[in-house]
């Protein structure tokens, strides 16, 4: 242990699509919406996370709320820049130091990602003082997120359902034999959910709200054996004007996700019938697991079931397993080596 070693902090990130999540010391130090709020007259940045989401669709127009990731892509390099600089200052273990460390990262990104976009993902990391900046894919630091072993000779289904992409891998020795990545994930159903109640309630309703329904009420299916309450959800009348309220039913959700749950199961089945048979063999008796925001929809394990016939297992907290995941493969870069791109 050198001096410089002292000077040197880990930290693993999943830059996701809605939250970003940092683990430091093995403890999830931030956990925070990926938003920024901008001053549009003067550029500075005046919000992020938590803060920010609050402001979400209630801004005036010198302030701009930006979402710097699309599709667990960056999309505004400056904003994400940032917000990744803010974030890292905010872990309390790093606010006590005179002067900023320098930092050994592992992020953690979408396995469907072009060379460039992980040029940008690597600057960005750069710039806020990395030093040693390693990347993994997603379906990957959920797989060891999750305790599957994904060194031995085995074959394991990973769906990740995220914010912006759906990732789904087959993995074995250490790395993906197949995967997939689809644009269907949990911002898309925020969006299926606006659109339904436009189109059947005539009622206008922001994205925090639709949010707000995806978690309370959402599913994937029409048979759920505990159905959550009714909702009363508020917004704007399209017809009047006037603010209103309507009730809605989980049934009325499952209606709006359908087809985009569709398409995520038509992927499984694409990725399965792309799996060599050997591996096909181990996950006919391993099954297939979930991991992230999206697989928390009720009934969704349920229906992705039926559909493959394989037994599906959600992660134990969903949200976190990739970050999880990521800050193992810190801990232990030696073993993960080979895991990890430079």
């Amino acid at each position: 242990m050198g001096f410089f070693d002292f000077l040197t902090e880990d930290i693993a990130i999943d830059l996701g699509t809605a939250n970003t999540l940092i683990i430091h010391n093995d403890k999830v130090v931030v956990d925070s919406p990926s938003i920024v709020a901008r001053n549009r007259i003067t550029g500075k940045i005046i919000a992020v996370g938590k803060e920010a989401a609050m402001m979400q669709g209630k801004t005036h127009e010198n302030i701009k709320t930006i979402r710097p990731l699309k599709d667990g892509v960056i999309a505004d390099f400056d904003a994400s820049e940032q917000m990744i600089s803010m974030f890292i200052k905010e872990i309390p273990a790093l606010k006590k130091r005179l002067f900023t460390p320098s930092l050994r990262m592992v992020i953690c990104i979408p396995s469907g990602i072009t060379e460039v976009e992980m040029r940008a993902v690597k600057d960005s990391a750069e710039r806020v003082n990395g030093k040693e900046v390693y990347l993994i894919h997603e379906p990957m630091a959920a797989a060891i997120g999750i305790g599957v072993d994904i060194m031995q000779p085995k074959g394991n289904m990973i769906v990740d359902i995220g914010g912006g992409t759906t990732e789904i891998a087959v993995i074995a020795l250490g790395g993906i034999v197949c995967d997939k990545s689809v644009k269907i994930a949990g911002d898309v159903f925020t969006n299926d959910i606006i659109y339904f109640m436009r189109t059947q309630h005539n009622l206008f309703i922001g994205e925090r709200t639709a949010e707000k329904i995806k978690i309370q009420i959402g599913s994937a299916t029409e048979d759920l054996e505990t159905a959550p309450e009714d909702m009363s959800v508020q917004g704007r009348d399209l017809l009047t004007g006037k603010p209103k309220q309507v009730e809605i039913s989980f049934r009325e959700i499952a209606k709006a996700l359908d087809k985009s749950i569709l398409r995520i199961e038509d992927a499984v089945m694409e990725t399965l019938s792309q799996t060599p048979p050997e591996l096909a063999a181990d996950i006919y008796n391993t099954g297939i697991y979930l991991a992230g925001g999206g697989s928390m929809l009720r009934g969704l394990d349920k229906r992705l079931s039926q559909k493959t016939d394989l037994p599906v297992y959600i992660a134990e907290d969903p949200l976190r397993a990739i970050v999880r995941g990521t800050g193992i493969t810190l801990k232990d870069l030696e073993r993960y080596k080979a895991v990890l791109l430079k």
